[in-house]
């Protein structure tokens, strides 16, 4: 079963309803001890930073998500979900996130030349850093997956996965252990992301 961190942000029921069209059960939920039973665990979250950070560690889920990626279950972040696992990020100030990934989140303006819209938004191909990803082993290089961001995760090396060209490369994927991030919203990607949801589920526990 895939434990879906209910902490008051991401579209938690429609990457519910993309598990169910892998044949895959995901229950949507803030309760602790469910998702340190669950088999794995998604982090989602849509919308800024800050506030995201907060609602999770009001609810106490941060330690919950620190300890599932202690005891070895693998553990997805998608959209937000993905920035709030590195040390920190510099959306509107700097704040701490949950330091399970080396790393910080920084602007894309920062790095794209002017005149590109910001958010990036739509359709981007997969660049692979880490070709043996687990998440990688039912699509190819160069698939599409559909991104909405603004911000995205600098000095990340050790767990870069996989980039995206907008007119800079810019992080896309991410996995160290059984911890694996996609900035990019695969419940959104079609066949693509329901692809990588099967890949993830077949992940096993370290």
């Amino acid at each position: 079963m895939v434990a879906i961190v209910d902490y008051g942000v991401g579209n938690l029921f429609s990457l519910q309803s993309s598990f169910g069209a892998i044949g895959q059960e995901a229950e949507v939920t803030a309760d602790s001890e469910h998702i340190l039973r669950a088999d794995r665990v998604i982090l989602p979250g849509v919308g800024a930073f800050a506030d995201a950070a907060e609602k999770l560690r009001g609810s106490g889920l941060d330690q919950t998500v620190r300890a599932a990626a202690e005891a070895g279950k693998p553990l997805m972040g998608i959209c937000l979900g993905m920035q709030l696992l590195f040390d920190r990020s510099l959306e509107y100030g700097e704040h701490p996130g949950l330091g399970i990934l080396r790393g910080e989140i920084r602007p894309i303006a920062e790095r794209i030349p002017q005149g590109l819209k910001i958010p990036q938004m739509g359709w981007n191909a997969l660049i692979f850093q880490k070709p043996d990803c687990p998440l990688f082993r039912k699509i190819r290089e160069g698939e599409y997956v559909y991104f909405v961001h603004s911000y995205s995760a600098v000095n990340c090396e050790e767990s870069l996965a996989a980039t995206t060209e907008y007119g800079a490369e810019l992080t896309a994927c991410v996995w160290q252990g059984s911890v694996f991030g996609c900035q990019f919203h695969p419940e959104k990607s079609g066949k693509t992301g329901l692809a990588i949801l099967q890949a993830f589920c077949e992940v096993k526990s370290e």
